[in-house]
């Protein structure tokens, strides 16, 4: 492995660890204390200046990723494609998937994990879209050393290509990691740093295999993790504060319960005894 893509992945993995500290220091007042804290400030704070120094290593980075031996290794090929696509649009897939198995095998964990994280992941997304589309930046792969190449509005009207900043994949990783660990620290708080670690560290490689497959540059990477982590952390926060709120109530108030023939009934109430809507099935 190039010393290029060692730098990346170590300059990648101290950023992370730094990064699931100010998260945990971050995520520690009260269930119901403000939505922005003076730590959030410090968090934003580092990503800002992380962004500055990222920036002035686009183009090298970018160069030292794209060396001929690099890119023939299979194993980084097949890594940087596993990662990719388990972020997106796998990490859709999954929360989707728990939500709909939680609630069918009546694990409110399990369905709470998959609608918080995907909530997580439509904000971070749509965060990102927009700037993206203000933003204008022109991806690595269109002119090689051009990291400095925005146009404002470019991104809504010039094409895919002048949609560089930030990762939308890094954002996707990255919601979904702070969303699992902040949720799971209320459920299992000994095991906040052992499944931290496990899941910014795939979100990690996930913004490095952006910038390996020419799409991003470095700091697009850092500012998509940083609009993820919120993202994650700021829907997490905000259901604990209002745990009545009705998105919530209704997402997660569905049952399925047998009915008097023998079959199955499932049912989806805005409010209690109050019935929206009804399947159902025989055996």
């Amino acid at each position: 492995m190039k010393s290029g893509w060692r730098g990346v992945v170590w300059g990648l993995a101290l950023s992370v660890s730094a990064l699931q500290s100010a998260v945990a220091q971050a995520d520690t007042s009260q269930s119901f204390g403000p939505l922005f804290t003076k730590a959030d400030g410090l968090l934003a704070g580092g990503i800002v200046i992380g962004t500055f120094f990222a920036q002035r290593l686009d183009n090298h980075y970018a160069s030292r990723l794209q060396d001929s031996s690099t890119q023939a290794n299979k194993k980084l090929q097949a890594l940087a494609t596993f990662v990719r696509t388990t972020a997106a649009p796998g990490a859709l897939i999954i929360g989707t998937t728990m939500y709909a198995v939680g609630r069918i095998t009546k694990q409110a964990r399990m369905a709470e994990l998959g609608v918080h994280g995907t909530e997580a992941l439509l904000v971070g997304e749509l965060t990102a879209g927009v700037i993206k589309g203000f933003a204008g930046r022109q991806r690595p792969s269109v002119e090689p050393r051009n990291s400095h190449s925005y146009g404002f509005l470019r991104g809504f009207g010039g094409g895919d290509s002048y949609r560089s900043f930030p990762s939308g994949h890094t954002v996707a990783a990255f919601a979904a990691a702070s969303a699992v660990t902040s949720q799971t620290a209320d459920w299992w708080p000994n095991s906040r740093y052992l499944i931290g670690a496990a899941m910014y560290g795939g979100a990690a490689l996930t913004g490095v295999s952006r910038m390996y497959n020419n799409r991003h540059w470095a700091s697009d990477v850092i500012v998509g993790a940083g609009i993820g982590t919120f993202a994650g952390l700021k829907v997490v926060r905000f259901n604990r504060s209002h745990s009545g709120n009705k998105l919530d109530k209704w997402l997660l108030s569905g049952s399925i319960s047998p009915t008097g023939d023998g079959g199955h009934a499932l049912r989806w109430s805005l409010m209690p005894g109050v019935t929206i809507g009804e399947k159902r099935s025989s055996r």
